[in-house]
């Protein structure tokens, strides 16, 4: 941001018009000699503003279908059978499945705290208990500290580490089967291990995956309405970047969770995906999002405030939609295209994490530049007209303003802003 509002600036003034030297292709001024109302983007601003629903509800809709398979998103830490089949690793997860269970590559650790008064009755006890559970294929023998006053149990479950089923077991055996055993009896017996540790750790973090997401929410519109002076924007930008996200997890929930592209993108073996990635995706794609965001609505801002300064026309509240679209479409476009080829990238990668955040990345990323920022906000902001820059006078004094504005260059473009009065 710092080289953006001052390097940059000063290379631009030592370039000047030398600037446009290299340049690519043939500017084609418009009719009125600009470049707003011309050229595919204005066009396209035009068409979707004749039938706003049915291109808005179309762009929804498809963003609805896709975000469908997220209802059956799993987080779970994946283990080493989702490697390339190439990998050691893979090939020794495999042979030990197939030798020994699936369950051999997590085992659980039984750690027991045993009293000086306690008889071995109650870990022999507990050692039954456990290897009774269905989902439970073997238990080893205790195995006791020299003083003798802690013990080791080796729990080796039916189900590999990142099964659905293993977790349950986890948490049956901590809540159930655990504290029934040993009640009364003085031992303390705790169930760990790798596996219960990662087990223990998605819990934790898809448990504050929620309050992540609200305050990446709360913040970006408190932010969004401090630049705008608006209220219906912010919360327009929040609820279409929140469905693209959506539709971008449907997308990898079907591809690695249910395997719907076959088996060459998951390694050949469908899995939960990793909690993390959820979390680290939101954040970096609301901020991508929200960039495409301000770039189009800050334009439309200016447009709908200044009018236009080369012919004096004072631009209507659709007009400005159009405009906008016109000059920042390509912009936007140019800048998803860029980020799209850099992480479809990682889908070529061998690791199955790398491509599910690839894959995750290049998808809402698309689907926020075209079906949102080009067809479903234009369809709204043409909805809601003027109620678009409605800001009332409680949330004038209580959020300071911070966006730098064109100043009208004509006095009668300030009765076009009744609901927000004041030039930030």
């Amino acid at each position: 941001m710092t080289a953006s509002v001052t390097l940059l600036p000063a290379a631009l003034g030592f370039a000047g018009a030398n600037i446009d030297r290299l340049r690519v292709g043939r500017r084609r001024p418009g009719p009125d000699g600009g470049a707003g109302q011309t050229g595919f983007w204005w066009a396209w601003s035009r068409r979707v503003q004749r039938h706003p629903w049915l291109a808005g509800g179309a762009a929804i809709a498809v963003l609805l279908v896709l975000a469908i398979p997220f209802g059956s998103l799993r987080l779970a830490f994946t283990d080493a059978g989702t490697n390339p089949s190439s990998y050691t690793s893979r090939q020794a997860y495999d042979l030990i499945a197939k030798g020994f269970g699936p369950g051999t590559n997590g085992p659980l650790v039984a750690a027991l705290s045993v009293p000086a008064g306690a008889g071995p009755e109650t870990v022999a006890a507990l050692r039954g208990d456990l290897a009774d559970q269905p989902d439970v294929a073997s238990v080893s023998p205790a195995q006791y500290s020299p003083a003798r006053t802690a013990a080791v149990l080796a729990v080796i479950p039916r189900t590999s580490p990142q099964d659905a089923r293993t977790s349950a077991l986890v948490h049956q055996l901590r809540d159930t089967v655990v504290p029934r055993a040993t009640a009364g009896t003085g031992v303390t017996a705790l169930i760990g291990g790798q596996t219960a540790a990662s087990i223990d750790t998605a819990g934790l973090i898809s448990a504050r995956l929620a309050v992540v997401v609200a305050f990446v929410i709360g913040l970006s519109v408190l932010l969004l309405m401090a630049a705008f002076r608006s209220v219906v924007i912010p919360l327009v930008s929040a609820g279409l970047t929140l469905l693209s996200t959506g539709a971008a997890y449907g997308v990898m929930v079907a591809v690695f969770q249910w395997g719907w592209l076959g088996g060459g993108i998951d390694n050949g073996a469908t899995a939960p995906v990793d909690p993390w990635i959820p979390l680290m995706l939101f954040a970096l794609l609301f901020g991508f999002s929200m960039d495409y965001q301000v770039f189009l609505v800050s334009r439309i801002r200016e447009e709908w405030r200044a009018g236009s300064i080369e012919t004096g026309v004072v631009v209507s509240d659709s007009d400005a939609v159009a405009n906008a679209l016109a000059k920042t479409g390509r912009i936007i476009t140019s800048a998803a295209a860029i980020m799209i080829c850099v992480f479809a990238a990682f889908v070529l990668g061998d690791l199955r994490v790398l491509r599910v955040i690839g894959l995750g990345m290049a998808v809402a990323v698309l689907l926020d530049a075209t079906l949102v920022r080009m067809v479903a906000t234009p369809a709204v902001l043409q909805l809601m007209g003027r109620a678009n820059w409605w800001f009332p006078p409680a949330l004038e004094r209580a959020i300071p303003g911070f966006l730098a504005e064109i100043r009208p260059a004509h006095a009668a473009v300030n009765n076009q802003a009744p609901y927000s009065r004041r030039l930030v």
